[in-house]
């Protein structure tokens, strides 16, 4: 069973936004993953950010508009990582605040 812990950063000064998602045990590689959004916990919605890179662990960053910093702080946009198994995304997690930060 495919597992993902991911770390964010939001530099809101700056609206970049920098991630390490980290995965494992899926049903074969990574054939893509997004940011997603938006979208409430549960609810999908298209992809807003690709990664480039599919291989755990994930680093990357971008430079969101406002209305995407908006959706992120409102906590409505989730990671998606797909498989060939499981195109429409084998594990996935909403982005949430931690302790009132990202």
């Amino acid at each position: 069973k495919g597992k993902e812990t991911a770390t964010f950063t939001f530099d809101t000064a700056k609206k970049k936004l920098s991630w390490n998602v980290k995965y494992s045990g899926l049903s074969g590689p990574a054939t893509a993953a997004h940011i997603h959004g938006p979208a409430a916990s549960g609810e999908n919605a298209p992809p807003v950010i690709p990664f480039k890179k599919l291989k755990s662990p994930i680093k990357g960053s971008a430079t969101l508009t406002d209305a995407q910093a908006a959706d992120l702080e409102a906590g409505k946009y989730y990671v998606n990582v797909h498989t060939k198994a499981n195109p429409d995304g084998e594990i996935r997690g909403q982005i949430e605040k931690a302790g009132g930060s990202m």
